[in-house]
């Protein structure tokens, strides 16, 4: 049964005037009365009543109109989604994010897709750290992961959308918390409180880095799964801890961040996705996050104190 036909079906019992359903679909009377009768040939029921004077519909007719309505709207429908899938202007874009450090970067580009294209729908999925995320990005099954640099998967772009800097977080009655800046030096043999090694977070691997570099291994004594735990078992003093300068938001009593001395650590926080992915609506979200995100200008450092990226500290 082709859609034309029922068209011309709705056209003639809308109407019931073949003339004037003829000049409805812009086509001529003759093949419109055909594609009728050929309708009625594959149902095997009259639709209309014919006489000279008048079109009305049969009971078959009656009955058959409302369902083929909904059946030329549902395609309608369809036609118009597939298009605006096809624009980018609707579909999923699945997000991997995780950590306290995008309470700052998520919120304005959720909000921003919203705005423009309210037709795309983001699924959140939480607790995907960096390296996780950037694991499922490269595996397919994420479309967009925040991710820190540097990223060393073959057919994975990025773009650096913040840079931070990592810093100590004490409990305010511990004794280095009266510094105006910790060496991590000095941080030998206090006991840590950390991210799990298998979370795939990219801030316990840079710990356990800068530890190394002033020569020391971190003594993890409690683990948490998320920046604010962690942040609260320091300042209940359970241990010590470095986190990033996009977690100070997190205020609890008796807790204090210090800087760290010498040159700083810097991390950098990206975007991540596969070019070859073809969902437009993705490509839609980027563009988004291009206008709201935007890449930081290169730092000035100190020529003093030369920052370390996170790749230096690998």
């Amino acid at each position: 049964m082709e859609l034309r036909y029922l068209a011309a079906f709705v056209a003639v019992a809308e109407e019931l005037h073949f003339g004037r359903a003829a000049k409805r679909l812009n086509m001529a009377q003759p093949p419109l009365s055909q594609q009728i009768r050929q309708l009625e040939k594959e149902l095997g029921v009259r639709l209309f009543e014919r006489s000279t004077r008048s079109v009305r519909l049969t009971s078959a007719g009656e009955s058959f109109l409302a369902p083929v309505r909904k059946v030329l709207a549902d395609l309608d429908a369809a036609t118009r989604i597939a298009k605006a899938a096809g624009r980018g202007e609707s579909g999923r874009v699945s997000v991997g994010f995780a950590g306290a450090s995008s309470h700052r970067t998520l919120p304005l580009l959720t909000r921003a897709v919203r705005t423009a294209h309210p037709g795309i729908e983001l699924v959140m999925q939480g607790q995907n750290y960096a390296n996780r995320a950037l694991a499922r990005v490269a595996e397919g099954s994420l479309d967009l992961g925040f991710v820190r640099l540097p990223v060393s998967r073959a057919g994975v772009a990025t773009r650096v959308i913040a840079e931070e800097e990592l810093i100590c977080a004490l409990a305010s009655d511990h004794p280095l918390a009266r510094r105006e800046r910790v060496d991590v030096a000095d941080l030998a043999g206090e006991p840590f409180v950390s991210f799990p090694a298998d979370t795939g977070s990219s801030l316990r691997d840079v710990t356990f880095q800068t530890c190394e570099r002033a020569g020391h291994i971190p003594r993890v004594v409690q683990e948490a799964p998320d920046s604010y735990t962690i942040l609260a078992l320091v300042a209940m003093g359970v241990g010590v801890t470095l986190t990033l300068t996009s977690c100070t938001h997190i205020q609890q009593t008796g807790l204090v961040y210090r800087p760290l001395a010498g040159p700083p650590v810097v991390l950098r926080a990206a975007l991540a996705w596969r070019p070859d992915n073809p969902s437009a609506a993705l490509h839609s979200v980027l563009d988004v996050a291009n206008e709201v995100l935007p890449t930081p200008p290169p730092r000035t450092p100190d020529p003093e104190e030369e920052p370390h990226s996170a790749a230096e500290t690998g």
